[in-house]
């Protein structure tokens, strides 16, 4: 039987984000949903985002979770509470027990980490951060054709509230071009985190928008 992908958005929670990733994965034969989260509602948090992805994923078998960036917060505390087949992690954040999203960043180091990876690259370090930190890859025709919501502060200020991380396979998935998680910090908290081997994937933050086909690829190898 082939798995049903449950797909957790990022930072403002738009299911649409996954459009194209799902046309990919309907057209591969796998059944999917996309998860709406209320990003831009202060009294939604991190709790009542796993609550969501808990219940549309429920009853379903033979699921795969997939959560990106922020989502990856999200994705594996639900993973750890239902009988899923695979938690993949896309460009993720990737959470310790008992520690918030907002504590992530400096936890990881992650404004270091995208400093260096700026520099290296010859770009301005400390020039503005605007959208093309996300859309540098994203060709036009693939933008999101609906006003984009922002995320409240909520979500970074509740715990991750599993005890260890879920026994369940872990895959990480890591754009290549990405200049927001740079894919060499992503495989050190791969490895430091969860002690796995990032998978590179072509793209940048939003591989879903930028390289679709081939995110479903990854997504899909070895089912």
């Amino acid at each position: 039987m082939s798995p049903t992908f449950v797909l957790v958005p990022g930072a403002g929670g738009m299911a649409s984000y996954w459009h194209l990733v799902q046309q990919q994965l309907t057209q591969r034969g796998f059944a999917n949903m996309a998860v709406d989260l209320p990003g831009d509602d202060p009294k939604a948090g991190l709790p009542e985002y796993v609550d969501l992805v808990v219940e549309v994923a429920s009853g379903v078998e033979d699921t795969v979770i997939v959560g990106q960036s922020i989502g990856g917060f999200t994705a594996s505390w639900a993973a750890g509470l239902l009988p899923i087949h695979q938690l993949i992690l896309l460009n993720a954040m990737i959470p310790n027990p008992g520690e918030t999203a907002g504590e992530w960043w400096a936890n990881t180091g992650s404004a270091d980490a995208k400093r260096t990876y700026d520099i290296a690259q010859g770009r301005d370090p400390d020039a503005p951060f605007d959208d093309e930190v996300f859309l540098h890859d994203v060709p036009p025709e693939n933008l999101i054709d609906e006003e984009q919501r922002d995320e409240t502060e909520a979500i970074f200020e509740t715990p991750w509230g599993l005890p260890s991380w879920p026994d369940v396979p872990t895959r990480v998935l890591a754009g290549l071009d990405d200049r927001f998680f740079p894919f060499v910090f992503q495989q050190r908290v791969a490895r430091d985190r969860l002690g796995i081997e990032a998978e590179g994937v072509p793209g940048g933050h939003l591989p879903a928008l930028s390289r679709p086909a081939e995110l479903a690829e990854a997504l899909t190898r070895g089912f």
